[in-house]
């Protein structure tokens, strides 16, 4: 999945995933995309952990950027997202999330996204839910 256009989107104006040094990356497969992270003072918690509210805001934000590049003239929001985190992830480390488009309706899309450490172990696994919203047609 080309996620080119979106990043130069995502780079306009600071926003949530600039803040938390979040990078997209496009995959051969276009059902796919991924996102990196370092863990750090941005997204890290008190005891120097990555934050899991910081691992769903990767899993939405890469799901986010692979619907809006499925979907040009659209807005894509994240109307639910779940997630079960099943390792910690200490400073210094870099996470990657993998996204996986499950289903790509006209109204929403349904993604999984598993997040891993460095030395590949799983750390959240995320089911994002995102309403995709039609731009109206100028007149």
């Amino acid at each position: 999945m080309d996620v080119e256009r979106i990043k130069v989107i995502i780079n306009e104006k600071p926003n949530l995933s600039t803040a938390l040094g979040m990078e997209f990356i496009s995959t051969p497969e276009v059902d796919t995309c991924m996102a990196r992270m370092k863990v750090d003072e941005r997204n890290r918690q008190p005891f120097g952990f990555l934050s899991g509210g910081a691992s769903l805001a990767l899993a939405e934000n890469v799901a986010g950027v692979g619907s809006s590049s499925l979907c040009e003239d659209c807005a894509c929001v994240g109307i639910e997202v779940s997630g079960s985190h099943v390792k910690a992830v200490a400073e210094g480390d870099t996470v990657t999330a993998y996204a996986r488009l499950l289903h790509k309706g006209t109204t929403l899309h349904v993604w999984n996204v598993d997040i891993k450490d460095s030395s590949g172990d799983l750390i959240s696994n995320v089911r994002v839910t995102n309403y995709i919203i039609k731009k109206k047609s100028e007149k």
